[in-house]
C-alpha cells in the first residue's frame, strides 16, 4: 500500500480517536516544518470531522538553535504578550490540540545551556494556566509522530538517508497501529479495551507501594498516593470527551506520592531533554527528592532536568508497560519518548497529572498538593524497564503482590 494512503490514516487516527475532534471545535495543530506533509493531512482530516477552524503553530529547530545562540538571556526570558494572548485564546474557546512529533536528536548540542534553561522556565511560568488547561484534561490533545532524514539516520545510521527515513515511517506506522489491511480505528478501539483492564486490575488492588528490582541495579519503593486512579489508553476530557493522548501507547500509569519515593532506579534508554541527549544515568531519592545521580554523556543536562524547579526533582508518574510490547519487540531505539516510554516501564520527573486522583481535575493545585501531588513546570519521562524487572504491590495491609515477573505483567 502506498505510503501515501498510510498517512492519511495515521491523519484520520489522530482526528477521530487521538483528539476525537468535535463538530464546530477550534483545533490547533502544533507542527515542525519537516512535518509539513502530515500537518497538511491532519487539517484536513479535522475540517472533514467537523472543526470549525483549524489554527497551525509551526516550529523549526534547527531556526529556533539561533536565537539561544545569539539572543541574550534576558531577550529570551522576556515572553511577548502576544504569544500569552494567542494561548488564552485556545484555552478560552476550548480548542483541542494535536502535536506533530519530529525530533531532531542533538538540535541544540553545544549550545550555552543556561540560555535554555532560562528560556524553558520563562516560558513555563508565562503560560502555566495553559499547562493547567491542558495537563488537567480540560481540552482533548493528542501527539503523532513524523519521520525526517535526521531523526531517521540517528535510529538507523547503517541505512542510506532516504531507506533510513522509509524505515522509520514504517516503524512510526507500525508501533501506531496503522496498516495496510485493517482500520486504526478499530484497531484502537480493542487496543484501548486491553488497557482499562489492566487499569481496573490495579485499581482495584489500590497498592500502598510498588517495589522494583533489576539486576541493572535499580531498588526502588514508590509509594502512591490514596484514591489513586490508574490511566492509560483512553481518557476523558472535563467536558465529557474521549480522546487518546498519545498516539502510540502501551501504558498503565498513575501518581506516585511526592515524598513516598526511596531507593536508586537506573535509566534503561537515553534522554532527550532540550535538544540533547542524556545517556546511561542514574538517580537516588530519598523521601521523594533526588539526592544524587550520575550520568556518562550529558551529566549537565541532567542537572538542568533536576533542578528545573522545585518539583522537578520529585516524581509525578509512574508507568508500567510489559517487555514484550509491541515497541519493545521491534527493538528499534527510537531516541523519542513518544515512542521509547512505550517501550518500557518509566517515570517521569516532574508535575503530576490531576486526573490520577480522585476527583482530582476538579481540585485546586493547593488541594492536591495537601494529598502528595507534585507540582512543577516541568514532567520529563525516562525509561527504567528491563527483561528482568520484578515488580511487587504492597498493599495497605501488608500483603505483598506480584506484579511483574521477568518483565512482564503477571496480574
Amino acid at each position: 500500500m502506498p505510503k501515501e494512503i498510510l498517512l492519511d490514516k495515521l491523519a484520520n487516527l489522530a482526528v477521530v480517536i487521538g483528539a476525537n475532534v468535535q463538530k464546530d471545535q477550534i483545533v490547533v495543530v502544533n507542527a515542525p516544518t519537516q512535518a509539513a506533509e502530515i500537518a497538511r493531512k491532519v487539517t484536513k482530516n479535522a475540517y472533514k470531522a467537523g472543526a470549525k477552524k483549524v489554527i497551525i503553530n509551526w516550529r523549526d529547530e534547527l531556526a529556533g538553535r539561533y536565537s539561544y545562540e545569539y539572543e541574550t538571556i534576558e531577550t529570551l526570558q522576556d515572553i511577548p504578550q502576544y504569544s500569552i494572548d494567542r494561548m488564552k485564546y485556545f484555552v478560552d474557546n476550548g480548542a483541542c490540540v494535536i502535536s506533530i512529533v519530529s525530533p531532531i536528536p542533538g538540535a541544540n548540542k553545544g549550545l550555552d545551556s543556561s540560555k535554555i534553561q532560562a528560556a524553558g522556565i520563562a516560558s513555563s511560568k508565562a503560560l502555566s494556566f495553559y499547562r493547567e488547561h491542558m495537563m488537567g484534561n480540560r481540552s482533548q490533545w493528542t501527539i503523532i509522530a513524523a519521520s525526517n532524514p535526521i531523526w531517521a539516520n540517528k535510529v538507523f545510521p547503517n541505512l542510506p538517508e532516504e531507506k533510513a527515513t522509509e524505515a522509520l515511517w514504517d516503524a512510526i506506522f507500525k508501533a501506531s497501529r496503522v496498516k495496510e489491511d485493517t482500520n486504526p480505528v478499530e484497531e484502537w478501539n480493542n487496543h484501548n479495551s486491553t488497557l482499562i483492564k489492566h487499569n481496573k486490575v490495579l485499581n482495584d488492588f489500590q497498592f500502598d507501594t510498588l517495589h522494583f528490582k533489576n539486576s541493572l541495579g535499580t531498588d526502588l519503593k514508590i509509594k502512591l498516593v490514596d484514591n489513586h486512579v490508574w490511566s492509560g489508553g483512553q481518557e476523558k476530557a472535563t467536558t465529557g470527551v474521549v480522546f487518546n493522548p498519545n498516539i502510540p501507547t502501551e501504558e498503565n500509569f498513575t501518581m506516585p506520592h511526592k515524598y513516598g519515593v526511596n531507593g536508586k532506579v537506573v535509566a534503561t534508554k537515553p534522554l532527550d531533554y532540550q535538544g540533547n541527549l542524556i545517556e546511561d544515568f542514574w538517580l537516588e531519592f530519598k523521601d521523594g527528592k533526588v539526592i544524587n545521580y550520575d550520568a556518562k554523556k550529558e551529566k549537565s543536562t541532567l542537572k538542568n532536568l533536576i533542578e528545573f524547579d522545585e518539583g522537578s526533582s520529585y516524581l509525578g508518574e509512574v508507568a508500567l508497560i510489559s517487555h514484550n510490547s509491541p515497541i519493545s519487540m521491534a527493538n528499534i531505539l527510537f531516541f523519542n519518548t513518544l515512542f521509547d516510554e512505550n517501550a518500557s516501564c518509566h517515570l517521569a520527573l516532574g508535575r503530576a497529572y490531576p486526573m490520577n486522583i480522585k476527583g482530582g481535575t476538579k481540585m485546586e493545585v493547593k488541594d492536591l498538593e495537601k494529598l502528595g501531588y507534585n507540582n512543577s513546570m516541568s514532567h520529563s519521562d525516562f525509561m527504567f524497564g528491563s527483561e528482568d524487572m520484578d515488580i511487587v504491590g504492597i498493599t495497605k495491609d501488608g500483603k505483598k503482590i506480584q506484579i511483574f515477573k521477568d518483565g512482564n505483567f503477571v496480574i
